[in-house]
């Protein structure tokens, strides 16, 4: 029974996608309401700026509906558009000097370190948002793409243009940057 609803998701999802191939506005509307707010958190965790994390949710929506035809798979629309949004924050990241300056700073200067898991914590989540958010933008991005959204080191790395062990020391970095962050306010 369960099964029979899977398919009649996918096959809902690809229709509507295909509705969107042929540019229908409420199909279109649909798929950016069923997906905007995961897409606007998403841009938000890595920028940190509201403004800037709705300018690149629209971007990733307007280049999902113009590449519509690229993707194979409509199963795999979110974890596709859910890409061209981290992809579209980390350049808007890249755009900004300050965030080149920190990465080249990293990499001459910081050692490779083990990462170690990140300590159960009783904060509240309001609380640990906020913390993320005054994170530095190297910071913020790397622990955003790891603990937020699932990437592993190689793929940030990947994503970003750094080597992985970059990305791991950013995250212990950043990471202890939170814990104290987080333990000024407890």
């Amino acid at each position: 029974m369960q099964a029979v609803k899977g398919e009649q998701a996918k096959t809902s999802e690809a229709l509507l996608l295909e509705r969107c191939k042929r540019q229908s506005e409420s199909a279109q509307m649909e798929v950016y309401d069923r997906y905007c707010k995961a897409m606007y958190n998403t841009a938000l965790y890595i920028l940190g700026d509201v403004f800037e994390a709705e300018d690149v949710m629209q971007e990733a929506f307007i280049t999902a509906f113009d590449r519509l035809d690229e993707l194979k798979d409509a199963t795999l629309f979110r974890a596709w558009l859910k890409r061209l949004t981290v992809n579209k924050a980390v350049n808007a990241l890249k755009k900004r000097k300050t965030y080149s300056d920190f990465v080249q700073t990293i990499e001459n200067e910081w050692e490779e370190e083990q990462p170690s898991a990140v300590e159960a914590t009783n904060f509240q989540v309001a609380q640990i948002k906020s913390a993320i958010e005054s994170l530095p933008d190297g910071y913020r991005t790397i622990v955003s793409l790891y603990l937020l959204e699932g990437y592993d080191h190689e793929e940030i790395a990947e994503i970003l243009g750094i080597s992985s062990a970059t990305s791991r020391s950013q995250f212990n970095r950043g990471k202890n940057k939170l814990k104290t962050l987080l333990n000024a306010h407890a």
